[in-house]
């Protein structure tokens, strides 16, 4: 048999060369349907429609993020900027100047867990940071206290500036956290890290066992939450955007009770209890 010839409009087409275009190898064709694939199932992906229920349930109790930001003084935060410059290849942790960003972080945040609409609670934040949550948590009528590192002279600043209460310390694996001699009706974490252990040469975290999760859930339950008390664990995506949940650390927080969404971990006192997310009752 020999080869059919190329239709007559193919051959009157002009090579990509020929416009001065470089030609797309099929390496490249290839990436380009891998992307347009990945994007195809994130919009249709079970991620999506949680996303989607989320953006639902806020606007059915909406706030107002532009009346929070009136109430920052930005020039002091701009102030606080040059007055606590990042050290030297350090994360660029001056990015939590940006007020109107983070603002409208912790408001979804706020209003994921109904605390614009609750009862007053008492609030612990692992990880406070800059202080925006508990900030917010004060405007919405909460006491809050946060528990965080002293590495950062600019979060010194800014939980200084927002007038948010923190104690000091380091939350280690198999190790109780500090004695705080009270207890509260939600602890959260946002974007956690401290179960990331060391790097290894490939650049991977080593991060906690399960091992390790279950004496902190315990410590938790036991020593700071109210008997009807919750605990929020909300985690960064791993670096190739899959969820923090690997298939054995899903099967570990369901077996403690987790209601595990998106990647967020509510847990309540009792591994025995579904918690929600939505709780406006007088606790």
């Amino acid at each position: 048999m020999t080869a059919s010839r190329p239709s007559p409009l193919f051959r009157q087409l002009p090579s990509c060369r020929s416009l001065g275009r470089p030609c797309l190898s099929r390496t490249s064709l290839h990436r380009y349907w891998v992307r347009l694939s990945r994007k195809f199932q994130k919009l249709f992906s079970l991620d999506a429609g949680q996303s989607l229920w989320e953006h639902v349930c806020r606007s059915t109790h909406p706030v107002s993020a532009r009346r929070i930001l009136g109430t920052i003084d930005r020039t002091e935060l701009e102030r606080l900027r040059d007055s606590y410059p990042c050290r030297p290849n350090a994360r660029k942790i001056n990015a939590y100047e940006d007020a109107k960003y983070w603002i409208g972080v912790n408001v979804r945040r706020a209003q994921d867990l109904w605390l614009d609409r609750s009862p007053p609670l008492q609030i612990l934040d692992l990880g406070c940071g800059a202080g925006y949550f508990l900030y917010l948590c004060r405007l919405f009528g909460h006491e809050g206290l946060g528990f965080d590192t002293d590495e950062e002279p600019f979060f010194r600043g800014t939980t200084e500036f927002f007038n948010v209460r923190r104690v000091i310390g380091r939350i280690e694996p198999q190790t109780p956290l500090p004695d705080l001699r009270r207890k509260f009706d939600l602890v959260t974490g946002h974007r956690v890290c401290f179960h990331r252990l060391t790097r290894t040469n490939n650049g991977e975290w080593l991060e906690w066992s399960p091992a390790d999760w279950k004496f902190f859930i315990n410590d938790i339950r036991i020593r700071f939450l109210k008997p009807e008390g919750r605990l929020l664990l909300e985690f960064n995506p791993r670096p190739d955007g899959s969820s923090f949940f690997t298939d054995e650390l899903r099967a570990f927080f369901n077996s403690q009770g987790a209601r595990i969404f998106r990647w967020k971990a509510l847990l309540a006192a009792d591994s025995n209890q579904r918690p929600r997310f939505k709780q406006t009752r007088k606790l």
